[in-house]
């Protein structure tokens, strides 16, 4: 059993059992998450698509926490004018054990 989910404007494919990383979620360790956006299902070679999602489907899985993603650096440059600026971001984000679909 395979579906795609949407979440974080980003498009997933999981199957029960999967870990995936999503974007961060309001959601503490242990918790239930529901995805209700799901756009393809199949099973069992029977396959389904939603226009855009479909309706009365939700894939279940439950969060493992939060984590940090690697680091990130911005670096401003001007020439001939003495501007250097260097920064960096690391994005957080939620990892997910897909459950059930």
């Amino acid at each position: 059993m395979i579906s795609v989910i949407r979440t974080g404007g980003k498009q997933y494919i999981v199957s029960p059992g999967d870990k995936i990383t999503v974007e961060k979620l309001d959601k503490k360790e242990g918790e239930k998450v529901e995805f209700d956006k799901v756009l393809l299902k199949e099973d069992n070679g029977k396959v389904v698509l939603g226009t855009p999602y479909i309706e009365g489907t939700k894939v279940v899985g439950k969060s493992l926490g939060e984590k940090r993603g690697e680091k990130k650096v911005i670096f401003k440059y001007k020439p001939k004018k003495r501007y250097k600026v260097k920064r960096g971001h690391k994005q957080t984000y939620t990892e997910v054990e897909i459950e059930k679909i």
